[in-house]
């Protein structure tokens, strides 16, 4: 059986090309990509009042660890340089304040009182690919999704768990297709 993901956006794969970003990177924005694009599918069909900027999502999914273009340590160990490196990287590179936030926000999202929904879910995304679940991370989305829909917080839980489940349940056939890739560029 080949499976297939969604692949990165022009826009994305543009950035990794002029960074010269490792397969494994490459492979790896994949995988958070595909997640966000289910995750905010399955979100707004069981919220359709929600407001969100899915396209913010996409690209936060498909460009937040561009850090690790620059710090390669990072792609296969622990490190946060890679946050506050990425978000400079892309803005010189041309990329809005905006958009390269998320290079950021994805790991910075505890303890920002004004962090958004899309950040929130660009960092969902990243944990839920490879099946893990972030019980403060979940709840502010809970949090979020409740107040701007009007829902009940445990309706929102119940709903968001669901969805959460059903994305980690592929986690292993994910970590496996990116393990594949090697974490360096041929270049190197």
């Amino acid at each position: 059986m080949t499976v297939r993901y969604k692949p990165l956006p022009d826009d994305a794969l543009k950035i990794c090309q002029v960074v010269n970003a490792p397969p494994r990177l490459i492979a790896h924005l994949t995988l958070v990509h595909d997640v966000a694009c289910k995750l905010v599918t399955y979100i707004q069909n069981a919220f359709p009042d929600i407001e969100l900027d899915k396209g913010s999502v996409f690209f936060g999914a498909a460009t937040h660890d561009m850090g690790k273009a620059v710090c390669p340590e990072e792609l296969t160990g622990p490190g946060k340089s890679h946050e506050m490196q990425g978000a400079d990287l892309m803005k010189k590179l041309g990329v809005s304040a905006q958009r390269a936030r998320f290079a950021f926000s994805h790991g910075n999202w505890d303890g920002n009182p004004a962090i958004k929904i899309e950040d929130l879910l660009v960092a969902l995304a990243d944990n839920c690919w490879k099946g893990k679940r972030v019980s403060e991370l979940e709840t502010k989305v809970v949090d979020v999704i409740a107040r701007t829909t009007g829902n009940d917080h445990w309706q929102v839980f119940a709903v968001l768990d669901d969805i959460l489940q059903k994305l980690a349940a592929d986690a292993d056939h994910r970590l496996a297709w990116q393990a594949q890739f090697p974490a360096v560029s041929e270049d190197c």
